[in-house]
């Protein structure tokens, strides 16, 4: 069976990555008979320059975006009603904070080296939409390694040195040069980009369409 490799490009603080690796993951359900795919999930910044205190969510939105809070509010819930169809957890998003997740990223690079980045990246955006919990707080992710068979020692250790300080620099830059700006990205085969939070349809359309160049390409 043919295999296509997907490089996801997400950030746990934006809740179109949540929505899109959902709808990539019932894209990828529906090609099971066709298609084999190796996923693996790469760093971005959406919120870089956040202070570590944090900004309330419709406060920074506003200022990001130039709309009132209500505004920013109405939009909040139609994403979230996009959560909720794909059977998401957001209870909590629009009490959330924005933060900027450098540290988190660490913590993911040393989880992707467990082969647990994809649940870790998970359970964070279950903690932060669904809790409103703080996804760069040394006691969330120390509490999420453990559910998932970590060591919460090793996490804190990470987060109070420097370790993958550079590897997630090297990533992010990476991505920056080929043109990413915007999450959830999604590279095929290092060669095409979908991006955004596209419907499942439109993506497993789009998977299947690149499998059958590759083929003929091949």
């Amino acid at each position: 069976m043919q295999t296509l490799k997907i490089d996801l490009i997400s950030d746990v603080v934006c809740p179109w990555c949540a929505i899109g690796d959902a709808r990539l993951q019932q894209a990828m359900q529906r090609l099971e008979d066709e298609l084999a795919f190796d996923v693996e999930w790469h760093p971005f910044l959406l919120n870089p320059d956040v202070p570590p205190e944090g900004r309330d969510i419709l406060a920074h939105l506003s200022a990001k975006y130039g709309r009132s809070p209500e505004q920013m509010k109405d939009s909040q819930r139609e994403i979230i009603d996009a959560a909720h169809a794909l059977g998401l957890n957001f209870e909590k998003a629009l009490e959330r904070r924005s933060w900027s997740t450098f540290d988190t990223h660490r913590v993911l690079a040393h989880a992707k080296e467990q082969g647990c980045d994809a649940a870790f990246n998970r359970a964070l955006f279950e903690a932060y939409f669904g809790r409103a919990e703080n996804p760069t707080s040394p006691e969330v992710l120390a509490a999420i390694a453990v559910s998932l068979g970590l060591d919460a020692e090793r996490v804190r250790a990470i987060l109070a040195g420097d370790e993958y300080t550079a590897q997630v620099e090297r990533e992010l830059a990476h991505w920056r040069a080929l043109g990413v700006s915007s999450v959830p990205s999604f590279i095929v085969d290092e060669t095409y980009l979908l991006a955004g939070a596209q419907p499942s349809d439109v993506l497993a359309d789009a998977l299947r369409q690149i499998a059958g160049e590759r083929v003929v390409e091949g």
